[in-house]
């Protein structure tokens, strides 16, 4: 369920951008699929495991009716906090079961953090990159910072014998709290600000 909740947040993200910019609704099912199952699908193959929404027979049902919701709705309802929200928890989900899933094929932690990484934002970035949008890895925002400690605490705690439960809990909310905390306050990474040597 936590999958597929994850799975339709991203895919509304996506949906709702394509009909921003005012493309059809075959672009919309496009761009809900590639944010919703993009990181995923990255990671799985990286793995050599079968990719996850392949083998599930909700995912691809979930993702097209998202997208029909996304494009029968005033656009208007999928713009703003809630949204912003809804992406929050589903990145610190995401990044959680990323990197939990990389430790159970037998990755060590710190490759197993950067694909809980990859799971939570890579499709993300896919989306933005087709759309032609400035991409989150170019902003300073507190997102992909968030997914790194979401999937920090998991490798961490699972190595220290906390529970599978606990852990998630705990990974997911450290996630989406910062990821909130960047919202409420606009706290953003420090830009490069050393000037060019003289030529």
């Amino acid at each position: 369920m936590l999958d597929l909740a994850g799975t339709a947040v991203f895919a509304l993200t996506g949906a709702s951008l394509a009909a921003r910019l005012q493309q059809t609704f075959v672009t919309a099912c496009f761009f809900a699929l590639v944010t919703g199952v993009g990181g995923g699908t990255i990671r799985d193959l990286l793995l050599d495991a079968n990719v996850f929404w392949l083998r599930d027979p909700w995912i691809a049902p979930v993702i097209l009716g998202t997208a029909l919701v996304a494009w029968f709705t005033p656009n208007r309802w999928w713009q703003g906090q809630l949204i912003e929200w809804a992406d929050a928890a589903g990145l610190a989900a995401f990044s959680v079961l990323g990197t939990a899933k990389a430790l159970t094929y037998g990755v060590a932690p710190i490759p197993a953090m950067i694909l809980g990484v990859v799971t939570g934002c890579a499709g993300g970035i896919i989306r933005d990159v087709v759309a032609g949008v400035p991409s989150i890895m170019m902003r300073p925002d507190l997102y992909v910072t968030a997914a790194a400690l979401s999937a920090m605490l998991t490798a961490l705690l699972l190595g220290l014998g906390v529970t599978e439960a606990l852990t998630w809990a705990i990974a997911a909310l450290a996630g989406f709290a910062l990821r909130g905390a960047a919202m409420i306050w606009n706290i953003q990474l420090p830009a490069y600000s050393r000037g060019s040597d003289p030529g």
